[in-house]
C-alpha cells in the first residue's frame, strides 16, 4: 500500500532569491561622515594653543625638574599604558639627533611588579605604591587619564604629590585629576581625548627641550 503523498511530502518551498547587497554609501555622504570627522577633532586640537600660558608653565617647572637631577615617571591604564610608555621613550631616547635624553620610566612595563602588587593592594594602588619605592621628591609625575575618573592615576598622583613631586595631568572629560598642572582636553570622546594626548606630550617634549636647552647656555 503506497504512502499517501499528501502526508510524506515536505513543506514546499520556495527557491531562495538571492540576498540583495547592501547599499553602498553614496560619495556625499561618505564625504560628509570624513568632514564631520574631521570638524568634531577641530575644537579639541585648537583649544590647545588656548592653553599656551599653562603648558608653559608645566614646561617651565618640567625642565627645572630635569635640571635638578630628577626623572619623569609616567603611567596610565587602558590604551594609556602605550601613551605612558610613549612619552617614556620620548624623553630617554629622543628621535631628533642633537636632543639630550632626559630620564624617564614608565610605570606600566614591568608585569611582575604591577601584579605583584595588584595582587595584595588591588589594582588602584599599583601606580602609587611603585612611586612611593621610586620616586625622589625631585622627580616628575606624569599622569595620563582619557575620562579623568581613573582611581589608579589618581591614586598614583596623590601619592607623588605627598612626597614632594612635581604633578602632570592629562585629562578628558569632565573629572579632572589633582595635579600641579592640569591639562585638559576639551571632549567627552575618548578617542579624541587620546589623539589630543598626543599632541599635547610631544608639545611637552618639545618646549621642556626649549627651556632646558635655554638655562644650559646662560
Amino acid at each position: 500500500m503506497g504512502e499517501d503523498p499528501t502526508l510524506t511530502a515536505g513543506p514546499t518551498v520556495s527557491p531562495a532569491s538571492p540576498a540583495s547587497p547592501a547599499s553602498p554609501a553614496s560619495p556625499a555622504s561618505a564625504v560628509s561622515a570624513v568632514s564631520d570627522a574631521f570638524e568634531r577633532r577641530t575644537g579639541p586640537a585648537g583649544a590647545i594653543g588656548e592653553d599656551a600660558e599653562r603648558i608653559v608653565r608645566a614646561c617651565q617647572d618640567m625642565a627645572e625638574r630635569f635640571r635638578a637631577g630628577g626623572k619623569l615617571l609616567v603611567f596610565g591604564t587602558g590604551g594609556s599604558v602605550a601613551d605612558a610608555q610613549h612619552v617614556a621613550v620620548e624623553f630617554a631616547h629622543p628621535v631628533i639627533v642633537g636632543k639630550p635624553a632626559l630620564p624617564a620610566l614608565a610605570l606600566t612595563t614591568d608585569m611582575a611588579v604591577a601584579t605583584g602588587i595588584a595582587r595584595t593592594q588591588g589594582l588602584d594602588g599599583v601606580f602609587a605604591a611603585q612611586l612611593r619605592l621610586l620616586a625622589s621628591p625631585r622627580d616628575i609625575a606624569l599622569g595620563l587619564s582619557a575620562g579623568g575618573d581613573c582611581a589608579g592615576v589618581r591614586n598614583g598622583l596623590a601619592a607623588a604629590r605627598e612626597l614632594g613631586l612635581l604633578t602632570v595631568a592629562l585629562t578628558g572629560g569632565r573629572d579632572a585629576a589633582e595635579a600641579d598642572h592640569v591639562l585638559a582636553a576639551r571632549s567627552d570622546d575618548p578617542l579624541i581625548v587620546k589623539e589630543v594626548h598626543v599632541t599635547m606630550y610631544h608639545v611637552l617634549w618639545e618646549l621642556v627641550h626649549v627651556f632646558h636647552e635655554l638655562e644650559a647656555v646662560r
